[in-house]
């Protein structure tokens, strides 16, 4: 790479430090415009808010805090936030304005809502692009920072298939500087995406963030939001009445554990919606194999009492009391009813008494062979066979085998994890008896680690549930020291070298740039030749003529063997007659 010297254009800097370049992005709250940290060199993305934000002293005070909250999150998964501040910019007529800014991390690669314009996204895609996004959620909430515009316009995919989400904690920032929703509508976004708490101006938690989500979820499967109005106040009215369709409604690519695992996500009340995003991904996960999720039920002492706004102290410690609190005193039902006489309990027990006997009599004076004959049969115990085996089994007790797979840490794949009904329940013959094959460790795709930092891509390794092996250095011209280059499986794959598909607990190795490249000897070789080989080495080079000698070849080089990048080299070459 030849180097020619020259004078630098005048350029807009930010603190003394930050190049502000072209325009890339615009939205109802910042610019967006591609930068340079000139002190560090490094290419950076540089948002400009509105200067009407500026204005407020308590808005530049929340700002501020919540820039330096969201820069202390380090994630493959989060866009880093690197600096924030204000810059005073003098105006023609004399007076300065103030603009706050964020300068962020520079992300090769495009909006989600630019792919989701495109229409609906495969439904497997979908499932690896929302289980990123709940990992980002996953980490930021245990570090007590809520988003509160979780949006595809706020969510990014780098060329390499990596999702990053932006502006965290920036929203909360400028909410908290308004007083009502219409005043931070064209700032916070489109109603689009908001929780029924949000549209009704109540306190939000980390369950707001995971309902957004679930927006977002059903947007990427369907290619459109689940409700839509003529104007933001109709949209959020339907957040709060109104129930979703199911996405399968409208793309038949979706299947019933993912229209489950969406509405779930979309519940008007959050003590029914998923309680974490680690709950909401191991679901996605699930139901990207096709296995319907197991509801289990919510307990109040899995509530992280600092994340979701509750104060233990004035809290029963019940699911009951919590709702309770959660309830104005208008929607409170009053008894107008007086309780009937206590006469007619009594008889209603009685009543009761006398069926409940009839009944046990009635059961335990049936001939055996009413109760073994053709009008029943019992569900034999197939857990631990094959499905083959275990269907035969099934079907010489007259009932009617059906195939379910589910993924399991304990049991071998293609082994019958268990039956619903369960083994020795007595059923109608013919009944259809659902069986559970195991396929297995769940499978995973492969994390697109390439030009992560090292630790950075170990960190997604283990998110995926995956286990990080081993790391190989290697030459690079262009990538640097530290970045991976590549992995073993590469990201994206579904499938080991060996063929099986890559589950939980399997190994992914790393190969990482050295930070130096190799220099051959081109001594002798033709001076375009060899200018050729180093050119393509992306070194810097430098060329001087020998007129003693003759020929046009290589007389001598500087640099021989192992170099860091980017190293000057000077050849020497023959160019007499």
């Amino acid at each position: 790479m030849l180097v020619t010297e020259g004078v630098e254009p005048s350029v807009r800097l930010l603190a003394g430090r930050y190049q502000v370049g072209e325009l890339v992005g615009r939205g109802g709250m910042a610019d967006v415009h591609v930068g340079t940290d000139t002190r560090l060199g490094r290419r950076v993305a540089i948002k400009l808010l509105k200067p009407s934000l500026a204005n407020d002293p308590a808005f530049r005070t929340r700002f501020r805090r919540e820039a330096q909250d969201a820069a202390k999150m380090a994630h493959p998964t989060i866009v880093r936030i690197f600096d924030a501040g204000e810059e005073s910019v003098g105006e023609p007529g004399g007076t300065e304005t103030l603009i706050p800014f964020i300068v962020m991390e520079f992300v090769d690669g495009r909006l989600l809502k630019d792919l989701i314009a495109e229409g609906a996204v495969d439904p497997a895609e979908a499932c690896r692009i929302i289980e990123q996004v709940l990992t980002a959620l996953e980490y930021s909430h245990r570090a007590g920072v809520v988003h509160r515009d979780i949006k595809p316009g706020n969510i990014m995919i780098t060329s390499t298939g990596q999702v990053k989400v932006m502006d965290f904690g920036i929203a909360r920032a400028i909410s908290d500087s308004a007083a009502t929703i219409a005043e931070t509508s064209s700032i916070l976004g489109t109603a689009q995406y908001f929780s029924p708490e949000q549209a009704r101006g109540e306190t939000v938690d980390a369950r707001t963030d995971l309902y957004s989500t679930g927006v977002v979820f059903f947007e990427l499967l369907t290619g459109r939001a689940p409700f839509r109005g003529e104007n933001p106040v109709s949209v959020a009215y339907q957040h709060v009445n109104s129930e979703a369709a199911a996405p399968s409604s409208l793309n038949p690519k979706v299947s019933p554990a993912l229209d489950a695992v969406v509405l779930r996500a979309l519940a008007k009340d959050r003590f029914q919606r998923y309680q974490s995003a680690n709950e909401f991904r191991d679901d996605v996960e699930s139901a990207a194999v096709g296995a319907v999720p197991v509801r289990k039920p919510v307990a109040a002492s899995d509530f992280n009492a600092t994340l979701f706004g509750v104060n233990p102290t004035s809290v029963a410690g019940s699911e009951a009391t919590l709702r309770q609190l959660t309830v104005d005193a208008d929607d409170r039902i009053v008894r107008t009813q007086n309780r009937p006489p206590v006469a007619w309990i009594w008889a209603g027990i009685a009543t009761m008494v006398v069926i409940i006997a009839a009944v046990i009599f009635w059961t335990f004076n049936l001939a055996p062979a009413q109760l073994t004959g053709n009008v029943s049969a019992k569900v034999p115990s197939v857990a631990g066979q094959t499905y083959e085996d275990g269907s035969k089994a099934l079907e010489s007790a007259k009932l009617a085998p059906q195939k379910f797979t589910e993924a399991s840490k304990t049991v071998p794949e293609g082994v019958i994890i268990r039956t619903d009904p369960d083994a020795g329940t007595t059923v109608s013959p013919g009944l259809q008896i659902k069986v559970y094959v195991s396929i297995g460790e769940t499978p995973v795709t492969a994390p697109n680690v390439k030009n992560m930092l090292e630790a950075d891509a170990v960190a997604a390794i283990v998110a995926k549930k995956l286990v990080y092996g081993s790391t190989t250095t290697t030459y690079s011209p262009d990538i640097a020291a530290g970045i991976v280059i590549n992995s073993d499986p590469v990201g994206g794959a579904t499938l080991g070298a060996d063929g099986k598909p890559i589950r939980e607990g399997s190994r992914i190795n790393l190969v990482v740039s050295n930070g130096m490249v190799q220099v051959p000897d081109v001594t002798g070789q033709p001076i375009a030749a060899a200018s050729a080989t180093l050119t393509a080495l992306q070194l810097n080079i430098k060329v001087q003529v020998d007129s003693t000698c003759k020929g046009g070849v290589v007389a001598s080089q500087s640099l021989k063997g192992d170099v860091p990048q980017k190293s000057p080299i000077t050849l020497i070459y023959c160019s007499g007659s």
